[in-house]
Protein backbone atom coordinates (compact mmCIF):
# COMPACT_ATOMS: atom_id res chain seq x y z
CA UNK A 1 0.00 0.00 0.00
CA UNK A 2 2.68 2.45 1.13
CA UNK A 3 6.33 2.65 1.17
CA UNK A 4 7.40 5.91 1.88
CA UNK A 5 11.36 7.41 2.60
CA UNK A 6 10.93 10.15 5.44
CA UNK A 7 14.02 12.07 6.85
CA UNK A 8 15.68 11.35 10.17
CA UNK A 9 14.64 13.98 11.86
CA UNK A 10 11.17 13.77 11.65
CA UNK A 11 8.65 12.12 14.18
CA UNK A 12 8.07 8.52 13.29
CA UNK A 13 4.39 9.27 12.65
CA UNK A 14 4.85 12.15 10.19
CA UNK A 15 2.83 12.20 7.78
CA UNK A 16 1.13 8.61 8.53
CA UNK A 17 -2.63 10.44 8.67
CA UNK A 18 -2.17 11.37 4.95
CA UNK A 19 -0.79 8.08 3.81
CA UNK A 20 -3.74 6.29 6.08
CA UNK A 21 -6.53 7.91 4.81
CA UNK A 22 -5.59 7.25 1.24
CA UNK A 23 -5.03 3.85 1.80
CA UNK A 24 -8.72 3.89 3.66
CA UNK A 25 -10.08 5.35 0.77
CA UNK A 26 -9.34 3.22 -1.55
CA UNK A 27 -10.11 0.36 0.37
CA UNK A 28 -13.63 1.77 1.10
CA UNK A 29 -14.18 2.41 -2.65
CA UNK A 30 -14.25 -1.36 -3.54
CA UNK A 31 -15.71 -2.36 -0.29
CA UNK A 32 -18.05 0.80 1.54
CA UNK A 33 -19.33 -1.72 4.62
CA UNK A 34 -16.07 -3.18 5.21
CA UNK A 35 -14.39 -2.62 9.16
CA UNK A 36 -11.49 -1.58 8.87
CA UNK A 37 -8.90 -1.72 12.27
CA UNK A 38 -5.83 -0.06 12.60
CA UNK A 39 -2.81 -2.27 14.45
CA UNK A 40 0.91 -0.17 15.18
CA UNK A 41 3.59 0.33 17.44
CA UNK A 42 3.50 3.30 19.84
CA UNK A 43 5.76 5.11 17.11
CA UNK A 44 2.06 5.93 15.81
CA UNK A 45 0.37 6.54 19.04
CA UNK A 46 -0.69 10.27 18.13
CA UNK A 47 -3.49 11.95 19.36
CA UNK A 48 -3.74 13.46 15.13
CA UNK A 49 -4.22 9.73 13.87
CA UNK A 50 -6.05 8.61 16.58
CA UNK A 51 -8.96 11.52 16.31
CA UNK A 52 -8.83 10.96 12.99
CA UNK A 53 -9.32 7.29 13.27
CA UNK A 54 -12.71 8.03 15.50
CA UNK A 55 -13.66 10.66 13.32
CA UNK A 56 -13.55 8.04 10.38
CA UNK A 57 -14.86 5.02 11.68
CA UNK A 58 -12.00 3.70 11.81
CA UNK A 59 -10.93 1.26 15.04
CA UNK A 60 -7.52 1.19 15.94
CA UNK A 61 -4.82 -0.91 17.74
CA UNK A 62 -1.49 1.00 18.70
CA UNK A 63 1.08 0.23 21.40
CA UNK A 64 1.94 3.56 24.04
CA UNK A 65 5.40 3.95 24.94
CA UNK A 66 6.12 3.43 29.17
CA UNK A 67 6.18 6.04 31.44
CA UNK A 68 6.70 6.65 34.83
CA UNK A 69 2.70 7.22 35.25
CA UNK A 70 1.58 4.52 33.16
CA UNK A 71 3.90 1.98 35.67
CA UNK A 72 2.13 3.30 38.90
CA UNK A 73 -1.20 2.51 37.44
CA UNK A 74 -0.28 -0.96 37.13
CA UNK A 75 1.52 -0.75 40.21
CA UNK A 76 -0.20 -3.42 42.30
CA UNK A 77 -0.91 -6.19 38.93
CA UNK A 78 3.22 -5.73 38.54
CA UNK A 79 3.23 -6.71 42.29
CA UNK A 80 0.83 -9.75 41.72
CA UNK A 81 3.33 -10.77 38.27
CA UNK A 82 6.36 -10.55 39.86
CA UNK A 83 4.99 -12.94 43.42
CA UNK A 84 3.71 -15.44 40.83
CA UNK A 85 7.49 -15.33 39.17
CA UNK A 86 9.33 -15.63 42.64
CA UNK A 87 6.69 -18.76 42.98
CA UNK A 88 7.23 -20.29 40.08
CA UNK A 89 9.88 -19.38 38.37
CA UNK A 90 8.25 -18.76 35.15
CA UNK A 91 6.86 -15.74 33.31
CA UNK A 92 3.91 -14.25 34.97
CA UNK A 93 1.11 -12.27 33.38
CA UNK A 94 -1.07 -10.10 34.77
CA UNK A 95 -3.61 -7.58 32.72
CA UNK A 96 -5.22 -4.73 33.79
CA UNK A 97 -7.06 -2.34 31.88
CA UNK A 98 -8.21 1.81 32.08
CA UNK A 99 -8.65 5.27 30.88
CA UNK A 100 -6.04 7.46 30.33
CA UNK A 101 -5.40 10.69 28.32
CA UNK A 102 -2.20 12.99 28.14
CA UNK A 103 -3.04 16.06 28.99
CA UNK A 104 0.28 18.36 27.96
CA UNK A 105 3.44 16.77 25.96
CA UNK A 106 5.75 18.70 23.42
CA UNK A 107 3.56 16.60 20.86
CA UNK A 108 0.38 17.97 21.99
CA UNK A 109 -2.51 16.62 24.60
CA UNK A 110 -5.41 14.53 23.11
CA UNK A 111 -9.08 15.19 23.27
CA UNK A 112 -10.02 13.00 25.37
CA UNK A 113 -9.58 9.51 27.94
CA UNK A 114 -8.97 6.51 25.46
CA UNK A 115 -8.88 2.85 27.68
CA UNK A 116 -5.48 1.55 28.25
CA UNK A 117 -4.61 -2.39 28.25
CA UNK A 118 -1.76 -3.07 30.22
CA UNK A 119 0.24 -6.18 30.63
CA UNK A 120 2.10 -6.42 33.95
CA UNK A 121 4.36 -9.43 32.78
CA UNK A 122 7.89 -10.81 34.95
CA UNK A 123 10.43 -12.34 33.11
CA UNK A 124 13.55 -13.55 33.80
CA UNK A 125 13.89 -11.65 36.60
CA UNK A 126 13.11 -7.97 35.48
CA UNK A 127 9.78 -6.14 35.04
CA UNK A 128 8.32 -6.43 31.35
CA UNK A 129 4.80 -4.21 31.18
CA UNK A 130 3.44 -3.26 27.69
CA UNK A 131 0.51 -0.49 26.95
CA UNK A 132 -1.89 -0.74 23.94
CA UNK A 133 -4.02 1.88 23.32
CA UNK A 134 -7.55 0.91 21.38
CA UNK A 135 -10.68 1.97 20.79
CA UNK A 136 -12.48 -1.48 20.64
CA UNK A 137 -14.79 -2.13 23.82
CA UNK A 138 -13.88 -4.53 26.08
CA UNK A 139 -17.57 -6.23 25.07
CA UNK A 140 -15.27 -6.23 21.56
CA UNK A 141 -12.27 -7.46 22.86
CA UNK A 142 -11.61 -8.69 26.07
CA UNK A 143 -8.30 -6.91 27.24
CA UNK A 144 -6.30 -10.07 27.48
CA UNK A 145 -7.32 -11.67 24.05
CA UNK A 146 -7.18 -8.20 22.68
CA UNK A 147 -3.01 -8.10 23.99
CA UNK A 148 -2.08 -11.89 22.63
CA UNK A 149 -4.71 -12.18 19.53
CA UNK A 150 -5.27 -8.76 18.03
CA UNK A 151 -2.01 -6.67 18.63
CA UNK A 152 1.02 -9.11 18.78
CA UNK A 153 -0.07 -10.61 15.64
CA UNK A 154 1.24 -6.85 14.51
CA UNK A 155 4.56 -8.43 14.52
CA UNK A 156 3.97 -10.17 11.44
CA UNK A 157 4.46 -6.91 9.46
CA UNK A 158 8.02 -6.59 10.87
CA UNK A 159 8.51 -10.11 8.68
CA UNK A 160 7.21 -8.39 5.41
CA UNK A 161 9.73 -5.34 5.78
CA UNK A 162 12.62 -8.17 6.25
CA UNK A 163 11.05 -9.70 3.21
CA UNK A 164 11.33 -6.00 1.59
CA UNK A 165 15.44 -5.67 2.45
CA UNK A 166 16.07 -9.08 0.82
CA UNK A 167 15.14 -7.43 -2.60
CA UNK A 168 17.35 -4.45 -2.30
CA UNK A 169 14.74 -1.80 -0.90
CA UNK A 170 17.95 -0.70 1.85
CA UNK A 171 19.96 0.18 -1.41
CA UNK A 172 19.34 3.79 -0.73
CA UNK A 173 22.98 5.09 -1.68
CA UNK A 174 21.83 7.91 -4.06
CA UNK A 175 22.36 11.29 -3.43
CA UNK A 176 19.09 12.60 -3.63
CA UNK A 177 16.25 11.38 -1.54
CA UNK A 178 14.18 11.25 -4.89
CA UNK A 179 16.67 8.89 -6.13
CA UNK A 180 16.31 6.96 -2.97
CA UNK A 181 12.21 7.12 -2.90
CA UNK A 182 11.96 5.36 -6.95
CA UNK A 183 15.24 2.51 -5.40
CA UNK A 184 12.37 2.02 -2.69
CA UNK A 185 9.30 2.01 -5.19
CA UNK A 186 10.98 -0.33 -7.59
CA UNK A 187 11.47 -2.59 -4.69
CA UNK A 188 8.19 -2.33 -3.60
CA UNK A 189 6.94 -3.45 -7.17
CA UNK A 190 9.14 -6.77 -7.18
CA UNK A 191 7.55 -7.35 -4.09
CA UNK A 192 4.23 -7.47 -5.27
CA UNK A 193 5.43 -9.67 -8.15
CA UNK A 194 7.33 -12.47 -6.33
CA UNK A 195 4.45 -12.26 -3.41
CA UNK A 196 1.70 -12.80 -6.38
CA UNK A 197 3.82 -15.29 -7.72
CA UNK A 198 3.93 -17.47 -3.98
CA UNK A 199 0.15 -16.75 -3.72
CA UNK A 200 -0.72 -18.26 -7.21
CA UNK A 201 2.26 -19.99 -8.75
CA UNK A 202 3.90 -21.75 -5.93
CA UNK A 203 -0.22 -22.52 -4.27
CA UNK A 204 -0.13 -25.87 -2.57
CA UNK A 205 4.03 -26.34 -3.22
CA UNK A 206 6.57 -26.80 -1.03
CA UNK A 207 7.09 -23.43 -1.36
CA UNK A 208 3.59 -21.77 -0.73
CA UNK A 209 4.71 -20.46 2.76
CA UNK A 210 8.44 -19.59 1.71
CA UNK A 211 10.39 -16.25 2.57
CA UNK A 212 10.93 -14.02 -0.96
CA UNK A 213 14.48 -14.36 -0.73
CA UNK A 214 13.95 -18.28 -1.02
CA UNK A 215 11.68 -18.03 -3.81
CA UNK A 216 14.42 -15.43 -5.99
CA UNK A 217 17.32 -17.91 -4.66
CA UNK A 218 15.24 -21.36 -5.90
CA UNK A 219 12.99 -20.49 -8.67
CA UNK A 220 14.48 -16.61 -10.39
CA UNK A 221 18.21 -16.51 -9.30
CA UNK A 222 19.21 -19.29 -11.23
CA UNK A 223 21.53 -19.80 -14.67
CA UNK A 224 20.03 -20.25 -18.47
CA UNK A 225 20.69 -20.29 -22.19
CA UNK A 226 18.62 -17.44 -23.69
CA UNK A 227 18.23 -18.40 -27.33
CA UNK A 228 15.92 -15.90 -29.35
CA UNK A 229 14.68 -16.97 -33.05
CA UNK A 230 12.38 -15.04 -35.14
CA UNK A 231 9.06 -16.42 -33.54
CA UNK A 232 9.87 -17.63 -30.08
CA UNK A 233 12.34 -17.27 -27.18
CA UNK A 234 13.83 -20.69 -25.73
CA UNK A 235 15.10 -20.50 -21.95
CA UNK A 236 17.23 -23.87 -21.82
CA UNK A 237 18.18 -24.64 -17.87
CA UNK A 238 20.54 -26.99 -17.44
CA UNK A 239 19.58 -30.85 -16.66
CA UNK A 240 20.74 -30.80 -13.36
CA UNK A 241 18.95 -27.73 -12.02
CA UNK A 242 16.95 -29.46 -8.74
CA UNK A 243 13.92 -27.79 -8.55
CA UNK A 244 12.80 -28.34 -12.06
CA UNK A 245 9.35 -30.09 -11.21
CA UNK A 246 8.36 -27.26 -9.07
CA UNK A 247 9.55 -25.07 -11.59
CA UNK A 248 7.30 -26.39 -14.13
CA UNK A 249 4.33 -26.81 -12.00
CA UNK A 250 4.85 -22.93 -11.08
CA UNK A 251 4.65 -22.60 -14.76
CA UNK A 252 1.51 -24.48 -15.29
CA UNK A 253 -0.42 -22.62 -12.40
CA UNK A 254 0.15 -19.01 -14.02
CA UNK A 255 -1.01 -20.37 -17.31
CA UNK A 256 -3.77 -21.25 -15.66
Amino acid sequence: MCARMRESSSDASAGCVQEIERVVTQIRAVWPKVRIILRADSGFCRNQLMSWCEGHHVDYVLGMARNKRLRRIIGRQMHEATEEWNQTGKPARVFTEFHYQVKKTKKGGWDGERRVVAKAEHIDGKENPRFIITSLSSEQWAGKALYENLYCGRGDMENRIKEQFSLFADRVSAETMRANQLRLYLSVVAYVLVSGLRRLGLKATELAEAQVATIRTKLLKIGARVRVTVRKVWVSMASSYPWQDLYQQVWLNLRC
